[in-house]
């Protein structure tokens, strides 16, 4: 890859205000290769008559302008194209052509100009970097595992727009063309259009041929055996992983035929490989499943788990990042078993999922209602680096989440159970993990497989401004809480923060993730919003979801939903909250204050609520808009649980706009009565009609954040 090749390519026309951006990469003195749709003006979906290339990379040189026509698209309307710039650019090497063969996945490289690399307002180059896995995808499209990856761009805008027409490359052969990216990994993954797909065309070979004075020729390309690098180029755990390694290869024959083993296995071409011990470190960095793969095999040979295996496994996972928990044999045989699972039962999986991981961040296919078997393969790999947080016995590995998962699938799965029992107690054998650690997951499971699912008892959304972000924007966490006091995380974001639209557009996603829960009644969702005490004045109830369409109006989320806000931080401002709360929650049920005229000042309120309403559990905040912040913070703060105002309402004189809410009838029914006046006001808003704020806090303290993810400490943290 050639960076003064880089072309950044403007297409538009006449108006000033539309137009397209693109990449493209140099491939002879005239011609630059980039993806068709780049020169396609959308809303006509005829070709943009202006075109202009920008050529080169700053750090490398002076950019040249030119202007270019299109000169070839493919007959059969893949996604290609190549332009004729109007000068001629002096290129020394001719590019040379690939095509990615073999089964190991190959590192890639390019340079493009996506959208999320601007910097005011400036199209910056991104050099795209990651894993090109040679089997996955279908015919005709290459897959791309980005490695620096852009957070998810909302709406209809695309975080790696402007990277499409990037050229790809492997071991140095232009092997792609990025054409699109896939939605369905959040901005992780991109596609790029094979160049053997397009490169023997009669009209692009012509061209090519004319430029360079030789045809593009296509050579396969495969992964290289990893190689050791010289001894004082080695970091400090390359070294410790070659310490690691060598007492279990005493006889120099069998660490070379089992290394040769792994590597065939692992897809590379072995011929004329003679390891050494670097070497075998080398090959076990190199690929996620080669240190579970040779410790699988050696295992196999001894009949039994040596105690220097045990301690390469404990210790490798932190010198090894990549490596993922299973072998490929495990991991195949694992995959079979769990098609056959969804091809029986494709609720089974997320619901044992729900269970077994109560307070792990699943992944996305598992918070649906069904799981497609095409999703296992991601699911399992992400999956890979957590382990469960209940106690082992001392001096051996904790159990990794997937085969809790596994246990439980097992217990609810019949027939199917037997052999996804024999797959966990190979695996636990291979990892050294105690019999009775599995034996506890699998009485767990066996219980939880003979009981009925606790409904779900409300959504808790926590809200955080993003005070960096210069427009309105929140970091966004949902966690589901049940009747039984258990509760799981179906959204941790910490990737990039939301508009108000998006968070109200991730609630509703989590929503629709909970109706076809075991047990969930059938009744609009109790969605608490827990905020700090400066986010008690956020209008949460009238975000709006995005994405509406013609058949129905888009709708505020609390006209939908029981909206009620919390603010848990005041618990931990004020100790003696807490207590406050539970006793007015068991003695002032039935007891409501509303705030009187008379109570002029925060310190008769908190007179009030202090002697003769000591144990009232609710309060309806009435009083001057310019005092409401500092009377809220009192009431909540002398643990009232229960407070409704209007935050509308300049004062004592429009207390009248909540009487439509009966405020002192029942109060179990109040948050619905909420929702009610809500939903009036998204069908037709009215004036003087009052906009309610409530506070509920719950009975039953919320779910701990700290508490609620697992993680590996040597990979970090797994997130939806």
């Amino acid at each position: 890859m050639d960076p003064r090749r880089l072309a950044l390519i403007r297409s538009g026309g006449p108006s000033e205000g539309r137009f397209t951006v693109g990449s493209g990469y140099l491939v002879a003195p005239r011609l630059v290769l980039t993806a068709r749709h780049v020169l396609v003006d959308r809303v006509t979906e005829t070709f943009w008559p202006t075109i202009t290339v920008k050529l080169g990379h700053e750090r490398v040189g002076a950019l040249t302008k030119a202007a270019a026509e299109l000169i070839w698209e493919h007959p059969d309307g893949l996604d290609i194209a190549l332009l004729r710039i109007d000068q001629s650019i002096d290129l020394r090497d001719t590019v040379r052509w690939g095509r990615p063969a073999g089964v190991v996945p190959l590192p890639y490289v390019g340079l493009g100009y996506p959208w999320a690399a601007k910097n005011k307002g400036k199209r910056e180059p991104e050099q795209l970097r990651g894993v090109l896995p040679v089997l996955s995808g279908g015919q005709g499209r290459y897959i791309l595992d980005q490695t620096p990856a852009p957070a998810a761009r909302a709406g209809d805008g695309n975080a790696w727009g402007g990277a499409s027409g990037a050229a790809i490359f492997c071991g140095g052969h232009l092997v792609a063309v990025v054409t699109q990216e896939d939605d369905a990994y959040g901005a992780r993954r991109l596609i790029g259009l094979p160049v053997s797909s397009f490169a023997m065309d009669d009209d692009f070979v012509s061209h090519v041929e004319e430029a360079t004075g030789c045809r593009p020729e296509v050579s396969a390309i495969g992964a290289p055996l990893p190689k050791a690098v010289p001894a004082l180029q080695r970091s400090a755990d390359e070294r410790e992983l070659e310490k690691l390694l060598a007492p279990l290869f005493p006889d120099p024959a069998a660490r070379i035929g089992h290394a040769k083993d792994l590597a065939r296995e692992l897809g590379y071409d072995v011929e004329g490989y003679e390891p050494g011990i670097a070497d075998l470190a080398a090959l076990v960095t190199a690929h996620p499943r080669a240190l579970a793969t040779l410790a699988e095999a050696l295992a196999r040979a001894a009949g039994t788990v040596s105690a220097a295996l045990t301690r390469l496994l404990s210790r490798a996972r932190v010198l090894v990042e990549c490596g993922l928990l299973l072998s490929t044999n495990e991991y195949n045989d694992l995959l079979g078993l769990l098609r056959g699972v969804c091809e029986k039962d494709p609720t089974l999986l997320p619901r044992s999922a729900r269970e077994a991981l109560r307070y792990v961040v699943l992944p996305a296919p598992l918070t649906r209602a069904r799981l497609d078997e095409d999703c296992l393969p991601d699911v399992i790999e992400s999956l890979e680096g957590l382990f469960d947080s209940e106690i082992v016995p001392e001096g051996t590995p904790s159990v990794p989440a997937l085969l809790r998962l596994v246990e439980y699938v097992a217990a609810a799965a019949d027939e199917l159970g037997a052999g996804l029992h024999a797959w966990s107690e190979a695996v636990v054998e291979r990892l050294g993990v105690h019999p009775h650690a599995l034996s506890e997951r699998r009485a767990d499971a066996a219980r939880w497989a003979k009981q009925p699912a606790s409904p779900v008892s409300r959504l808790v959304m926590e809200l955080e401004r993003d005070d960096m972000a210069a427009d309105e924007r929140y970091w966004c966490r949902i966690l589901l809480a049940r009747d039984d006091g258990s509760y799981r995380v179906l959204e941790q974001e910490k990737s990039a923060s939301k508009t108000p639209q998006e968070v109200a557009s991730s609630l509703n996603e989590a929503v629709l993730s909970i109706r076809q829960e075991p047990g969930q009644r059938d009744c609009a969702p109790w969605v608490t919003v827990a905020v700090g005490k400066d986010g008690l004045r956020y209008a949460v109830d009238e975000w709006v979801p995005g994405k509406a369409d013609d058949i129905l109006p888009a709708r505020p989320i609390g006209a939908d939903y029981r909206v009620s806000l919390s603010c848990p931080e005041l618990s931990e401002l004020i100790p003696e909250r807490e207590d406050d709360q539970e006793r007015r929650w068991k003695n002032g049920r039935w007891a409501t204050l509303v705030v009187p005229p008379a109570c002029d000042s925060r310190d008769r309120l908190v007179h009030l609520l202090r002697t003769e309403y000591r144990d009232t559990a609710r309060v309806v905040l009435h009083g001057p808009a310019d005092e409401r912040r500092r009377w809220l913070l009192a009431t909540l703060g002398l643990g009232v649980p229960v407070v409704l105002w209007d935050r509308d309402a300049d004062g004592h004189q429009d207390a009248w706009r909540l009487e439509s809410l009966a405020p002192l009838s029942d109060l179990e029914g109040l948050p619905e009565r909420v929702r009610h006046l809500r939903s009036d006001m998204a069908a037709g808003p009215a004036e003087e009609r009052a906009k309610p704020s409530l506070v509920w806090e719950p009975e039953r303290r919320h779910p701990r954040s700290e508490t609620l993810q697992l993680t590996d400490p040597s990979r970090g943290t797994n997130t939806s």
